[in-house]
């Protein structure tokens, strides 16, 4: 392990929770910069600060990122190096971050704490079944999904209640969610941002919110994303970079290797939390895209806890077949098509048997997911599952 572990996510995500509940920090002195006089020892001795125990965790790390160069110099001067002598969180992501010019390379490890999963909302402490369906032969898959099955629910009221644990866990109404989630955006857009960047208009970042929530799934076009808003180019990518700094909003990249068709380059905007998404919205029903969503957050949750970490992607062509997503983990490709049917039929899976014809047998299987009930193989390799019986 590291002498350093950077623990990164969005704020409510229950970083803070972690770090004071699991016994294996329980020799860590627990520091945190939202306490005024924490952070003012921090401004005025960092060095000092950091020799207060042997061990520290350093709570909310991005309100004063010059205490990460002390961090260095501790670590540097340190002749035997303590793995995880300190523990980092942050609501900003570090190494995104236009004021941190040190990354700690070669001293940290780095981890991402996404909004919870559906399995851990059950209690499951995990994430879908990535992994085994990439280590089990496609024909094994039905077997598997059927001894790995959780309880049916709606895909929609789950994206209503999203992955932050308090709306998702505590509050069973969506007038509270309402209250929450207007308390967050307030908090996130009064303070969070203003410790990253100066903003001028709120109101303007609020617009942006807005539309970039309106747009979940939609490929980025960042000067409609200006007209729309009536909000400068230049302005509208620092926001968006500004919504990924502080883990709001995923831009899934597209999976480029290509033998005969010409590939979309742009990347899909996805949100980290399908509630907030819809709060921000003003959606009062989850869209298909929606439910794409909360595949994606699982599929990043169980990716960043890999070793070595796959790759999620995408694959569109200019001749609109689409595979929502692409898991590229060592030499193998599954490739995931969502859809919100009920009832899917083989024109479904159109996208998904050209492009396992497009890269052949580097494509280990196609998993359709969709709001149904049924099992079935729909082309040769291409078999749909009800959603909830992966994630």
């Amino acid at each position: 392990m590291s002498p350093v572990v950077v623990l990164m996510g969005a704020r409510q995500t229950g970083k803070s929770t972690l770090v004071r509940s699991e016994s294996f920090l329980s020799d860590h002195r627990y520091l945190t910069l939202d306490d005024l006089d924490i952070a003012d020892r921090a401004a005025r001795n960092p060095d000092e600060l950091l020799r207060s125990a042997p061990r520290l965790v350093l709570d909310e790390i991005q309100r004063d990122p010059t205490l990460i160069h002390a961090i260095k110099r501790a670590v540097d001067e340190d002749r035997v190096r303590m793995p995880g002598r300190f523990v980092l969180t942050g609501s900003a992501n570090l190494l995104l971050m236009q004021r941190v010019s040190e990354t700690l390379a070669g001293r940290a490890t780095y981890l991402t704490l996404w909004p919870m999963t559906r399995g851990e909302k059950l209690g499951l402490r995990r994430a879908g079944l990535w992994g085994e369906l990439l280590h089990a032969s496609s024909s094994e898959w039905p077997e598997l999904v059927k001894a790995g099955r959780s309880p049916a629910v709606d895909w929609k009221s789950e994206a209503l209640a999203g992955g932050y644990p308090t709306p998702a866990l505590a509050l069973h109404s969506q007038e509270q969610r309402t209250i929450w989630f207007d308390g967050f955006v307030r908090t996130y857009l009064e303070r969070d941002l203003q410790e990253l960047a100066a903003i001028d208009n709120l109101l303007d970042f609020r617009r942006l919110m807005k539309a970039a929530a309106l747009r979940v799934g939609g490929l980025l076009n960042q000067a409609e994303l200006g007209r729309d808003t009536a909000i400068p180019r230049p302005t509208v990518h620092r926001y968006l970079n500004l919504l990924e700094t502080s883990f709001q909003v995923v831009r899934l990249q597209p999976y480029s290797v290509n033998r005969t068709k010409r590939l979309i380059k742009s990347a899909r905007l996805f949100w980290s939390d399908t509630a907030l998404a819809m709060h921000l919205g003003g959606d009062l029903a989850a869209r298909g895209s929606h439910l794409e969503n909360i595949v994606l957050t699982d599929l990043l949750a169980w990716r960043d806890s890999q070793i070595p970490r796959p790759e999620v992607l995408y694959w569109r062509t200019t001749t609109d077949l689409e595979v929502d997503f692409v898991v590229e983990h060592e030499d193998k490709l599954l490739a995931i098509e969502v859809k919100a049917t009920t009832k899917p039929v083989r024109a479904d899976v159109r996208s998904l048997v050209a492009f396992r014809d497009e890269y052949g047998s580097r494509v280990h299987g196609a998993l359709l997911l969709h709001g149904g009930q049924e099992t079935e193989w729909l082309a040769d390799g291409v078999l749909a599952v009800p959603w909830h019986q992966v994630i």
